[in-house]
């Protein structure tokens, strides 16, 4: 079987990776263009570009694959690539371009989805960290077959794993990651022999994992304990919670629910208590007890680290 890749990030790189190590014939990747990147924003190839290189892989960088948009010309020479390709399916994971109906249509088994939520639910750019902030008690990889709508195909494989409720979106996307390289492996094996049985998606408990925005990761300490809590470890490795403190600006990567200290008193985010095992905090319902912190330009501290290069005292308040 003759297969085309599209996907930027890590996660797809592990589908890339199983796909190759399983025998298929990978014969085009494409993946989004260089981007600036680390602290001298130097061009960086995607981990998917990296691993075609690795592998003498043809890749494409196409800025857009719509014949008529801004960049046609980016579109025509990536459509010379795909006809040359002569694939029988195209592998679709985070790629990061909407895919109009001739790609689609142009291999012969169609565009298969490694998307990271049991859909319906988390259509869209940001199924985990949405997943984790919810506090969903489950979630898992479904394969797609994918046609024009936000993630409306029908369903050709899915599978469930329980979500730990110390779960972040870092160690979350690795696992989503390893389950959706060998489940793709599997679907396309299964397609190659005609296995596979499409299920339309259920009309109800659609939900939308919109991308994330920066500034959603601002911590708003009138917000119960438990909410905060799940924001800290949703955006964890991206883009960080993060509060104020005396005009300077300290991420938040771990906590712990503080069910033991009284905040009847406080206001939302003054420090209640500062001690090696934390920075126990006054939310809107209960509070939590900080263990990492993070202050501008330096690294993630354990607590009593952090707190032997910052005085922080109880009666201050965070967001301030």
């Amino acid at each position: 079987m003759r297969v085309i890749f599209a996907g930027t990030p890590d996660f797809a790189r592990v589908a890339l990776e199983r796909l190759h190590g399983a025998g298929l014939g990978i014969a085009l990747v494409l993946t989004q263009p260089d981007r600036p990147a680390g602290r001298g924003m130097k061009l960086q190839a995607s981990p998917v570009k990296q691993f075609a290189q690795e592998h003498h892989v043809p890749a494409a960088q196409p800025r857009s694959l719509r014949l008529d948009g801004k960049y046609p010309d980016d579109a025509q020479a990536a459509r010379a690539a795909i006809d040359a390709a002569r694939a029988d399916v195209m592998v679709v994971a985070a790629y990061g371009l909407i895919l109009p109906q001739w790609v689609l249509d142009a291999p012969r088994l169609g565009c298969l989805n490694i998307h990271a939520s049991l859909l319906p639910r988390w259509r869209g750019a940001a199924p985990i960290h949405r997943a984790v902030e919810a506090g969903d008690s489950e979630t898992g990889v479904t394969i797609m077959q994918m046609d024009a709508g936000l993630d409306t195909g029908d369903m050709l494989l899915v599978e469930r794993m329980p979500l730990a409720p110390s779960e972040t979106t870092g160690s979350l996307h690795d696992k989503l990651a390893t389950l959706g390289g060998r489940m793709i492996v599997q679907a396309l094996e299964l397609a190659d022999r005609g296995g596979l049985a499409p299920v339309q998606q259920p009309q109800e408990g659609v939900t939308y994992a919109h991308k994330i925005d920066k500034a959603e990761a601002q911590v708003d300490w009138s917000q119960p304990a438990a909410v905060i809590g799940r924001r800290i470890r949703a955006f964890n490795p991206f883009p960080g919670a993060h509060s104020s403190l005396g005009g300077e600006a300290v991420k938040l990567w771990s906590y712990e629910i503080d069910s033991g200290s009284s905040t009847a008193d406080a206001l939302p985010g003054q420090i209640l208590l500062v001690n090696e095992a934390g920075v126990t905090v006054a939310s809107g319902q209960g509070a939590l007890r900080l263990t990492v912190l993070q202050r501008a330009g330096g690294k993630r501290m354990a607590a009593a680290d952090f707190l032997r290069g910052f005085d922080l005292k109880p009666g201050m308040v965070f967001g301030t």
